[in-house]
């Protein structure tokens, strides 16, 4: 496995130079992730598949789902792709490489679950500020077009939005330097943790059934359907900072009380 890896690698770097590789191959790559996952959850709901698994009895219209893809694309060539463009030089500076050797993993495994935890925790203060009155009317409420969110809504924010908490997620390889493909790896694992995180859908095999501090669409979507100034649950990955802060005392009552009322129904049969 490792030996495919670095062959792979190798022709990479071999037909292209590192620019080439860390700005116009990462917004690639972005884009071939982000919208293979999201793309599908639209399909589902269109269709009507996997409707049990639906968080929200709710469907959004064809117009609205055609007017967050053709957003979405504006908004990833017109903001991202610059940002990737203009961030290259710091991350070069900071230690970027794409040559061989490759990292080994538990290197990559180490940088990749400290991303997430700073992720996280960057993420819930910058979300928290965007909760905030003004800011949520001009900024945040864009977002919050969507109160039956899917997959590829993820990614729908106002542009200051997508600067102000895209930090969160490029700060830690900002600081630390990694290889490209640890640099890769987690733009892949943080895309499919936001799309799956926005899709609707709670499945039996959702990670939050089976990692207790995982959030979740489940999680996230309360987030989505309840008043600004009510909703909570503002984390992006994991659970315990809104239990630490006290952010998710809404989320819990309302699991409580489902809880409860399944329980009596199973006793009533």
């Amino acid at each position: 496995m490792a030996s495919i890896v670095e062959s792979a690698w190798t022709y990479l770097i071999t037909h292209f130079n590192d620019f080439q590789l860390a700005c116009l191959g990462s917004f690639f790559l972005h884009e071939s992730v982000f919208f293979l996952s999201g793309l599908p959850f639209i399909f589902f709901e269109r269709a009507g598949w996997l409707s049990k698994y639906k968080i929200q009895t709710k469907n959004n219209t064809p117009a609205a789902q055609e007017k967050c893809i053709t957003k979405l694309l504006l908004y990833h060539f017109c903001v991202n792709l610059p940002v990737m463009i203009l961030s290259y030089p710091v991350f070069k500076f900071m230690g970027m490489r794409s040559s061989l050797p490759l990292p080994s993993w538990k290197l990559i495994s180490t940088q990749i679950l400290f991303y997430f935890i700073l992720e996280d925790f960057v993420f819930y203060w910058g979300h928290r500020i965007l909760h905030t009155k003004w800011l949520y009317k001009h900024v945040h409420s864009v977002h919050h077009e969507y109160a039956t969110p899917f997959g590829l809504t993820s990614e729908y924010a106002h542009p200051a939005e997508i600067l102000f908490l895209g930090f969160a997620t490029i700060v830690g390889p900002a600081i630390t330097g990694p290889h490209l493909i640890t640099l890769w790896l987690w733009m892949v694992l943080r895309v499919l943790e936001t799309v799956e995180a926005h899709c609707g859908y709670h499945f039996p095999w959702s990670l939050s059934n089976f990692l207790p501090l995982y959030g979740g669409a489940d999680f996230h979507d309360y987030h989505h359907r309840l008043l600004y100034t009510k909703s909570g649950n503002y984390s992006s990955t994991f659970v315990y900072m809104d239990w630490i802060f006290g952010t998710d005392k809404g989320y819990r009552k309302l699991k409580a009380l489902k809880s409860d009322r399944e329980e009596a129904d199973l006793k009533e049969t």
